[in-house]
């Protein structure tokens, strides 16, 4: 007997992921699905500014607030590229259903922390850099100079315009440790657990911080700064099934499949700023 619980824990999946994905901070969810594997994204333009017309309409319009434009409100259909999927089984002498539904949440859970977001966290760093729109390579770096470096970044963000609010720096660990030695850095610690569950550690110049696994981000990857504006990452459970005492197994068979992709927006990538060293 197979059970699909898809359905059942597809909010809670989602749910884990915007807790405990430490990319949640980095990328948007202003998409719609369209079909299993495609989302559909939204741009919206915006109009001119104009002169206002006390005395009338002018230069041949006939609103006194100037010429109407037709906003470019266009869309952009995205195929997620990943299809994953994972299984194992839970033995188990307990056949009571309600036991069962509990083993494969907690079963899910577990697959969730320990392995899928962990992979999906890698995959979405490593798009993201792909994606900057800004990308340096620094000669080298240390405790003197890594803020300057850093105040770079924020820089070009700055002169694109992109909104001081909300902008993530994330840093492998040696990185950090250079700015932790560096006598020009004062990073406010005082962070919100809910913040702290994603992987902020601290905020510097109005950024968060975000500590990140060498092994996660792209190789020689010194910081990125980035803003959510610039990216999308959809993440479905596309298959949660549960086979109950399969031949050969007393207990639950469980398979899963989650399909998941990132997608840097065009008109959005000077919103990040990839800085990589060297490779020694």
């Amino acid at each position: 007997m197979a059970t699909e619980l898809a359905v059942k824990f597809a909010p809670y999946v989602d749910e884990q992921f915007s807790t405990e994905s430490k990319t949640s901070l980095l990328t948007n969810q202003d998409f719609n699905w369209t079909g299993a594997n495609t989302v559909k994204v939204y741009k919206i333009g915006t109009g001119s500014m104009n002169d206002y017309g006390r005395s009338g309409p002018s230069g041949g319009n006939w609103s006194r607030y100037g010429a109407v434009e037709s906003l470019d409100a266009t869309t952009e259909s995205f195929t997620l590229r990943k299809d994953r999927s994972f299984t194992f089984a839970i033995d188990t002498m307990d056949t009571d259903e309600t036991v069962q539904q509990l083993e494969a949440a907690s079963a899910l859970a577990r697959q969730q922390r320990e392995v899928v977001i962990p992979e999906v966290d890698t995959y979405v760093y490593g798009e993201i850099a792909a994606g900057a729109g800004t990308k340096v390579e620094i000669p080298s770096v240390d405790n003197s100079t890594i803020y300057t470096e850093i105040l770079k970044g924020s820089n070009v963000l700055d002169n694109n315009q992109v909104p001081e609010e909300n902008r993530q720096l994330i840093v492998p660990p040696d990185t950090l440790l250079l700015m932790k030695q560096c006598k020009d850095i004062v990073m406010e610690t005082d962070i919100g657990n809910d913040l702290r569950i994603k992987g902020v550690i601290s905020n510097l110049d109005g950024m968060n911080v975000i500590k990140v696994p060498a092994s996660r981000l792209p190789k020689n990857c010194t910081f990125m700064i980035t803003h959510p504006c610039a990216t999308v990452a959809p993440t479905k459970l596309a298959s949660y099934n549960t086979h109950i005492n399969p031949p050969g197994i007393n207990g639950q068979l469980v398979e899963g499949r989650i399909v998941y992709d990132a997608f840097v927006l065009e008109n959005k990538k000077m919103a990040i700023y990839y800085a990589a060293h060297k490779a020694s």
